[in-house]
This record gives C-alpha cells, structure tokens and sequence, in this order.
C-alpha cells in the first residue's frame, strides 16, 4: 500500500492503551480521523474554525489490525483519495511505524459532501475535486 503523498505523525498517549497494554482499536478510528482533518487543512479545503463549515461527514469506516502499536511507538498515517464520486470521497489509511515504515492498520472510510445548515447532501464541490484529484493524481476512472 505504498504510493501516499500525505503523512500525518501520531503521538501515542498512555490514555489510548488499553488493559492489554496496546493501543486500543478505537482509537485507532481517532488516529484516521486526525488524519482526515490534517489532510483537508494541507489541502486548503478547511482553514479551521466551525466544523460545520467543512461540509464534510463519515459515512463509513473499515480497518484490517494488522499487528498491535505499544506505548512510545512513533507512527504516523498515510492517507490518499482513491475515489471521488458524485457526493462522496473515498479515502485509504495505512497505519506505520514512522522509523521501520511497519505496518500495524489499514483502512478505509467513504465521506459525503455534506450542508450541515441545510442538514442534506451536496455533490462534491468542483474546488475540492480539482484539489484533491491534482493532489492524489486521480485518473478519470476514479473520479
């Protein structure tokens, strides 16, 4: 799964353990989450400010556990778009340690445009499209 221009580090808190001593799997779904918003900012499509503003909402999430991370593993989270529909966004994860590139996750997560204040989706907005297909060099098949 190699082949993402954008990396966002993680810290590993003592709070995202879990009794067994490894991060626990939820947090895993925060780490992506972090990612996510990391890359719309890189992006220039969220400057910040209300949530509500960025149009954006979860509408599904898959991770494969590949292996645990324990405490003061330094990682980071790929993330590329894969695929850009009419109202949604397709995004792949991968969850690596940040010296050996190892491999602990890998996921998925389909996002929808959305108009919070209208409470309704919207179709992607075409400056978003242009962005993140430059960004993630989208062909025409994934778009």
């Amino acid at each position: 799964m190699k082949g993402f221009r954008f990396y966002h580090p993680i810290e590993v808190r003592y709070g995202d353990l879990d009794p067994q001593g490894h991060v626990n799997n939820a947090r895993y779904l925060t780490y992506m989450e972090q990612a996510r918003i990391a890359y719309v900012q890189h992006l220039g499509i969220w400057k910040g400010g209300s949530f509500l503003d960025i149009g954006i909402i979860l509408a599904d999430v898959q991770v494969t556990f590949l292996a645990p991370i324990l405490f003061g593993k330094e990682i980071k989270i790929g993330l590329r778009t894969t695929r850009l529909g009419n109202k949604s966004i397709t995004m792949e994860y991968i969850v690596e340690d940040t010296l050996t590139g190892h491999e602990f996750a890998r996921g998925s997560s389909v996002s929808v445009a959305y108009d919070y204040h209208k409470q309704c989706t919207i179709p992607v907005p075409d400056h978003w499209r242009k962005t993140i297909s430059e960004f993630d060099n989208l062909t025409f098949h994934q778009i």
